[in-house]
């Protein structure tokens, strides 16, 4: 049997690129399929469902069973999801598909994390990061890949499925091992979540970061054509040097935790976000200039959820799955709503306002942190055992 924390780590990082497929295919495709916007939209909503159930489900089960062979399971789902996807043209069917390509990336967002919490004793947040680095590397990959391809999505599809499915095998000949302190019953340990405000606040704090970054990837572009001026193509690579800034704040981010406290660099990453995004949106920059708020923009949101999973995971060590699959709905909760609210906000006033909320969310988080850090500070230290 395998048992190297290194295959593993690997195989991790090359499910979270995976992740990055499955979130970014649907609107990478959508216009070969022929989908409407109003179809696609449904579609990203089936998915959400799927993940939404496979991350609270996936993430209680890596608490209690061997972490690879939920890995296997989930990889084996996503491969035949990738594989069936529109394989056949009706659209009924292929809805149901995509809540199955959701609940197979939920599960390696519930338990990758965990995974790598588990099977390293140092640097955890390191190889947190480095993990959802490949998750954009992921959605920025299958694009600039169809467009390679001459947007022969099928195609690459089924290349995805049969990586996805070697990945499945790799893991059921692996061992990660359950849990990372003493089992406890599902039904105690939720009862024990429940009555934890930090995790809450986390939660909170986590769908700031992540209606963020979430919102601001689907906003730079029109923001960039309709009140900068800028082309088509021009505007798509000011997305790009978006999502460069936060693969690269993933990294860099990452090989400093351990030096410098979690909840700090959680803080100051509001702060950050809240200025850059500020500069850009409200103060007319010459392109250099836009491209730096751009990059230093991604960088802001980049870890904010990679760190608030890291130090969940830190204080919850007993129910570590658990505990990251809860602050983990912060996903869909921050990538559905936060663009909601801007949407009605820019139809029912104006969409330079509505852009105002980004540098809002990211000042409230800051100062949440401000207000709420020496009681997060006091819990770090704290057990979970000690404390049920």
């Amino acid at each position: 049997m395998l048992s190297h924390r290194g295959v593993l780590t690997g195989s991790s990082y090359v499910s979270m690129f995976f992740l990055g497929v499955g979130t970014a295919v649907i609107g990478a495709a959508s216009g070969s399929i022929g989908l409407t916007p109003y179809q696609t939209g449904i579609l990203i909503s089936a998915q959400n469902v799927g993940f939404i159930l496979s991350v609270l489900v996936s993430g209680s089960l890596a608490d209690s069973f061997d972490k690879a062979r939920l890995m296997s399971a989930g990889s084996l789902l996503l491969a035949v999801s990738f594989f069936l996807y529109y394989l056949w043209p009706a659209y009924a069917l292929n809805l149901v598909i995509m809540i199955f390509i959701g609940a197979g990336i939920g599960t390696y967002e519930g338990v990758a994390d965990a995974m790598l919490l588990g099977i390293h004793e140092k640097r955890q947040g390191l190889h947190i990061s480095i993990n959802h680095f490949f998750v954009t590397f992921g959605a920025l990959g299958i694009t600039l890949y169809l467009i390679s391809l001459s947007m022969d999505w099928r195609r690459s599809m089924v290349q995805s499925a049969a990586v996805v499915m070697a990945l499945a095998v790799l893991f059921l000949f692996s061992r990660a091992g359950r849990g990372t302190g003493e089992y406890r019953p599902f039904s105690q340990r939720m009862r024990f979540l429940r009555t934890q405000g930090v995790l809450a606040l986390f939660l909170l704090l986590a769908t700031f970061g992540v209606g963020i970054e979430l919102g601001l990837t689907g906003f730079l572009p029109g923001f960039l054509r309709s009140l900068r001026g800028y082309d088509l193509v021009p505007s798509n690579i000011g997305l790009v040097l978006f999502l460069g800034g936060i693969a690269a704040g993933r990294l860099l981010l990452g090989f400093l935790t351990g030096r410098v406290s979690l909840l700090l660099m959680i803080q100051w990453l509001f702060a950050a976000a809240a200025v850059c995004s500020s500069v850009l949106f409200f103060a007319v920059l010459p392109p250099a200039l836009t491209a730096a708020a751009l990059v230093l923009s991604g960088a802001g949101v980049s870890s904010l959820l990679p760190l608030l999973i890291t130090l969940t995971g830190t204080i919850y060590r007993g129910m570590s799955g658990t505990a990251m699959g809860i602050v983990k709905l912060s996903v869909p909760v921050g990538g559905i709503v936060v663009p909601f609210v801007v949407s009605l906000v820019s139809r029912w006033a104006s969409f330079e306002l509505a852009l105002g909320i980004f540098p809002l969310l990211a000042a409230l988080g800051f100062l949440v942190l401000a207000v709420g850090g020496s009681r997060i500070q006091a819990r770090i230290g704290a057990r979970p055992s000690a404390a049920a």
